[in-house]
Parts: C-alpha cells; structure tokens; sequence
C-alpha cells in the first residue's frame, strides 16, 4: 500500500498542489475578511475539489503528451531534462492504469464541484466547468492551445491557478462576485503562470521536435528569458497594486521579498544556456510562488482577526 501510494504521488506531481490550494485559501479568507462569511467545512471541500483537479490536470496533460509523442521525443533528446513522472514512457503504469487514476481524480473533482455548487450556487459548476475544460484541452485535441506558442496556454495558467481558484473559493463562501477577488487572483496567478513558463525551459528542444510550439520555442531562448523577467515584474506590481486597492493589507508587501532570490538567478543566464542551467531558475519559480503565497495568507488572516 505504502509503494502505491509513492507511486500515486509521483506519477500525479503532488509535491506542486501548493499552487492550487494557495489560491484557493485566498478567495475563501477574502470573504472572511472583507465580507465576514468563513465555513471551514465548504473550504475543506474546495481544497478537495480543486486539489484532485490540479492532480487530474497533471495527469491527463501527461496521458496526452504521450499519445502526442512529446514525453518520447524528451526522453531521447541528449541534455533535455523531462518533467513528466516517466510512468507511460517507462512502462511503469499502463495507459489503462494510468488512464484510470486520472479520470478518477477528475470523478473526486467533479463530485465536490456539484455538492458545492448545491450549497452555494450554480456558478460553483461555471467555474469548475471552465477549469475542467482548460485542463483536458491544453493538451487534447482539437485544441491543444499549450502546443500553439501564441500565448493561449499562459492565458490558460492565468486563468486555472489564478482567477478561477480565487473568485470561486470567495464564491463558495459569499456567494457573490467582488473585484477585489478578481486583483487578489493576480499575484499569485502571474507567479503561477511563471512557473509553467519557465518550466518550458528545461526541454524546449524536445518540444520543438515533438511540434509543441511555446513561446519558449516559437521566440528562442533570449526573448523567452526577457519576458520571463517581465512576467516576473508584473506579478508584484499586481501585489502593490492589490495594497493600494484595499484587497491586501499594508504588511502584504513583505512579499515583495520573495521575488529577490528569484531575481537574482536571472543575472547567471546568458543568451543560450543547457537545461540544467534553468533548474535554479525553476526551483526559484516555486519557491518565490510558494513562499509569496503563504505571506499574503498571513496577512489576511491576521487582518481578519485584528
């Protein structure tokens, strides 16, 4: 049971749920701060819903970058570093397992999505339906927008670690819309959205002979590198921009510290660099998302009970 499970963790990427539950516990303290409304249980069943979510958007983008042959076309390419659980391309899981385990997260997700939506409102399902659609078609034919390099799949990102996760969270709990879920969203969207786009880094060669078109890819290594920077900057501008709007609190921008470390990895990059050299650079993405994540948790909800 113990090895099942290891290998459920692995092959699910469950070690990166941070960015989804992160969101997530942001809209639900929106609405305890700024509304006063905060059921622990409802917040209890989007953390499921959303975590197996995530965990089914791991895992289905896998299944279909297989059938795609992006995983093989990584697994061959001398120097690449491959970012998927190697379950399929190894042989470890069959396509049936495989194929089983993620459309039962996909069962959980859906589960807690209309048990929610029962209790707080149909829009629960609009925005767990669009998430569920993002999810399936980044990769999935006809669509497949994270194979199109035109920025469809960072929109995507934007939109299903960022937006979606905190407006429906504050949803769940109030009831209703405020735009200051919309400005919370941003940060932690954009950082989120950071980390998929770096992500591509570490085998945009592969990518390139598989046909996946990222940015990465469609603008070379250089241009990529200089609006990671950018995306960088416009994730902690939205945080000042969500202090001086009233949606954080003052001593949220002691988030702005956590770009710091990040930051400085850029300045070892040159023009075209291996792809163990973006590693830092990766590891840096998370940690800044996470570290940053946590900070405005705080500071919410030490203003919700001040």
């Amino acid at each position: 049971m113990k090895n099942i499970m290891k290998q459920f963790m692995k092959a699910s990427r469950i070690r990166v749920l941070p960015v989804m539950l992160i969101p997530v516990a942001l809209g639900a303290l929106g609405a305890f701060v700024w509304d006063g409304n905060f059921n622990i249980w409802l917040l209890l069943l989007t953390l499921v819903g959303s975590g197996a979510a995530h965990l089914f958007s791991n895992m289905i983008n896998d299944l279909w970058d297989y059938y795609n042959g992006t995983d093989e076309a990584a697994k061959q390419a001398e120097g690449v570093i491959s970012t998927n659980s190697g379950y399929l391309t190894n042989g470890t899981w069959t396509i049936r397992t495989f194929a089983a385990v993620t459309w039962s997260l996909f069962g959980i997700a859906a589960i807690s999505g209309i048990i929610l939506s029962v209790i707080s409102g149909w829009p629960v399902i609009v925005f767990g339906g669009l998430g569920g659609l993002i999810a399936y078609f980044y990769v999935a034919p006809p669509i497949r927008f994270g194979y199109r390099g035109k920025g469809y799949s960072e929109i995507a990102i934007l939109l299903s670690f960022g937006i979606l996760p905190v407006a429906g969270a504050y949803y769940v709990q109030s009831s209703q819309l405020d735009y200051r879920a919309l400005l919370l969203s941003l940060p932690i969207g954009l950082l989120t959205t950071l980390i998929l786009f770096n992500h591509h880094f570490l085998h945009w060669q592969a990518d390139k002979q598989a046909g996946k078109k990222t940015l990465v890819v469609v603008w070379g290594e250089w241009r990529a590198l200089v609006f990671s920077r950018w995306l960088l900057v416009l994730a902690y501008v939205s945080l000042v921009i969500c202090v001086l709007a009233g949606a954080l609190p003052w001593y949220a921008l002691l988030g702005l510290a956590t770009a710091v470390p990040l930051y400085a990895v850029y300045g070892k990059l040159k023009e075209h660099n291996p792809s163990q050299a973006y590693l830092p650079l990766m590891g840096n993405s998370v940690k800044a998302t996470n570290r940053c994540g946590v900070i405005l948790i705080a500071a919410l909800i030490i203003q919700g009970l001040l």
